[in-house]
């Protein structure tokens, strides 16, 4: 069935609260911009193979090998994959949110290929065009006196050499967390996350201190911004802010629910931080590059951290490639010292090419705007679909960062799956949009809405109506 909305209208304002504003300047023709076409799918070979090969010699990762349920992908096309057996996918959540600007784009492809050409590999301490030009590059994009950069592989090791150096440059120990969060799969990166896939890779001594969430689980709305900061506050005090190197925070939490902070919790941190010597360190890899609205998040709020990190849509997952943005200050105080933290392929010269195309495409197609714009198109799809469904207990989106709280009652908002867990009507759910032809993360009791920043309005609309017509499955589990 279909999910009717309203056209993007030049009076429409963003919630001030959860909507990114409009940049300045001419905005994109949502509406008249021609839609690539889907990819061709054509395989070399057969999916059967290609899966009994990847099942036999490779593993998977947050998963038991027996149930994993691969996807055999042969190509991808703009918003659209195809599996190897001919099967056209909608990615409705740019992979791993980090499709930003869509699949196969041929200017960061062939950028990709001429630096390969030209240099594929340099030492970590060389100087290269494509290292020089990123850092400048990202000095400018980034808020504030966030002008130096530290690269590496990706975002999980992004947050691993912030953390190394909130501890050096203060000499402190300790770094805040929170439960609700995600913050990569290696050693500390892992231990600082707060979501249940650190159980199995705790390690003692890692001085990791967790604050009350801003937004508790099982719960509609985040707390009062006066109630989060003093429960912040606390834990500072109970600890010793003199043992407090930083707080790494999602400034916008993404696997864990597409967390909106309140207006005022951001700006409250960084007073709290400024006031106890404690860094602020945003983890942005999910909500960097244009994907709320901004090119980084915490610009929603007007806040500038010491540092923040980044990955995934820095080169959209082209190619691998993460960084660490630092202050100044910061910085120079290694001037004299070294950092001690490196990796072989620090600032690789094909993965700042690639950051390179990928943010020129940005720019040259007005992808942050257009973010802001059709995310307010898809708050109308998901208002439309809590009007519909009971089972759809809240929703919330910032930009094309947004996620559907399925319930089993509104009143009670008890989830549709527990914490940690799913459900028959998760998994019948899942199995549903998958075979229409929909690739979305549900995760526990929610389903994600991020797809590639290119969508167009019919594609919007094509997914959610394959998701209008998957929750009549969790109507039926609906008791209020």
């Amino acid at each position: 069935m279909s999910v009717e909305v309203k056209g993007l209208g030049k009076d429409e304002q963003p919630r001030a609260d959860v909507e990114a504003e409009p940049a300045t300047g001419p905005e994109p023709d949502v509406a008249a911009e021609p839609e690539a076409p889907p990819p061709p799918c054509a395989a070399v070979m057969e999916a059967a193979e290609m899966v009994e090969l990847t099942r036999k010699h490779t593993m998977f990762s947050w998963v038991a090998q027996n149930v994993a349920e691969p996807i055999a992908i042969e190509t991808a096309k703009g918003v659209w994959f195809c599996s190897a057996d001919g099967k056209r996918y909608l990615d409705f959540n740019s992979q791993a949110m980090s499709v930003n600007i869509g699949h196969g784009d041929q200017r960061v492809v062939d950028a990709i290929a001429a630096q390969a050409q030209k240099l594929a590999y340099a030492y970590p301490h060389a100087a290269h065009e494509p290292r020089a030009r990123l850092g400048a590059k990202l000095a400018q994009l980034t808020p504030g006196d966030l002008d130096v950069m530290f690269f590496t592989t990706g975002g999980a090791d992004a947050n691993e050499n912030a953390i190394k150096l909130a501890r050096q440059y203060t000499g402190r120990p300790k770094i805040l967390v929170r439960y609700r969060s995600y913050h990569g799969a290696t050693g500390q990166a892992m231990v600082a996350t707060g979501d249940p896939r650190r159980w199995s890779n705790e390690m003692g001594g890692t001085a990791f201190v967790r604050v009350p969430d801003a937004h508790r689980y099982g719960r509609r709305d985040p707390e009062p911004v006066e109630r989060a900061l003093e429960d912040l506050e606390e834990v500072i005090m109970f600890e010793g802010p003199h043992t407090i190197a930083g707080f790494l925070l999602e400034p916008v939490v993404g696997a864990n629910g597409i967390l909106i902070p309140p207006d005022g919790y951001m700006q409250g941190v960084r007073e709290i931080c400024d006031r106890y010597g404690i860094l602020l360190i945003a983890d942005e890899v999910m909500s960097g590059f244009g994907r709320t609205g901004k090119w980084f998040a915490v610009e929603h709020w007007g806040v500038v951290p010491d540092m923040l990190t980044m990955a995934k849509g820095m080169t959209s997952s082209y190619v691998p490639l993460g960084a660490v943005a630092i202050r100044r200050s910061i910085a120079d105080a290694f001037h004299d010292e070294p950092f001690f933290g490196g990796l072989t392929y620090h600032s690789h010269p094909v993965g700042c090419a690639a950051a390179l195309a990928v943010i020129e495409v940005m720019e040259q197609d007005g992808l942050v705007e257009r973010s802001a714009r059709m995310g307010r198109l898809m708050r109308q799809h998901h208002e439309r679909l809590m009007e519909t469904h009971p089972s759809v207990g809240t929703h919330r989106n910032i930009g094309l960062f947004g996620v559907l709280e399925l319930v089993l009652d509104r009143d009670s908002f008890a989830p549709l799956a527990p914490y940690n867990g799913t459900s028959a009507e998760m998994q019948a759910m899942q199995e549903y949009m998958r075979e229409r032809g929909l690739f979305a993360l549900t995760r526990w009791n929610t389903i994600h809405t991020n797809p590639p920043l290119i969508i167009s309005e019919d594609e919007l609309a094509q997914a959610f109506d394959i998701i209008d017509d998957a929750l009549y499955l969790a109507d039926e589990a609906y008791r209020g």
